[in-house]
C-alpha cells in the first residue's frame, strides 16, 4: 500500500476513535457516523484503484 493510501487508512481509524469516543462521551451524532462511513468508503475506493494502477506483480522465471 503506498504512502497515500496507508495515510488515509490511518485518518479513517483515527476518526473512528475520535467519533467512537464522543460517542460515548456526549452520545450519538448521526452526522458523524455518516461522515465516518464516507471517510471509509473513500479509503475503500482510494486502496481498490491503487493496487488496479500498479497491477499484479510479476516476476520472471529463471530457467537454466
Amino acid at each position: 500500500m503506498p504512502g497515500s493510501a496507508k495515510t488515509m487508512a490511518a485518518l479513517t481509524v483515527g476518526a473512528l476513535v475520535l467519533v467512537t469516543a464522543y460517542t460515548v462521551a456526549l452520545g450519538g451524532n448521526g452526522w458523524l457516523w455518516f461522515g465516518w462511513v464516507v471517510l471509509g468508503l473513500l479509503t475503500v475506493a482510494v486502496v481498490a484503484t491503487d493496487h488496479t494502477h500498479h497491477g499484479p506483480t510479476h516476476r520472471p522465471t529463471h530457467r537454466t
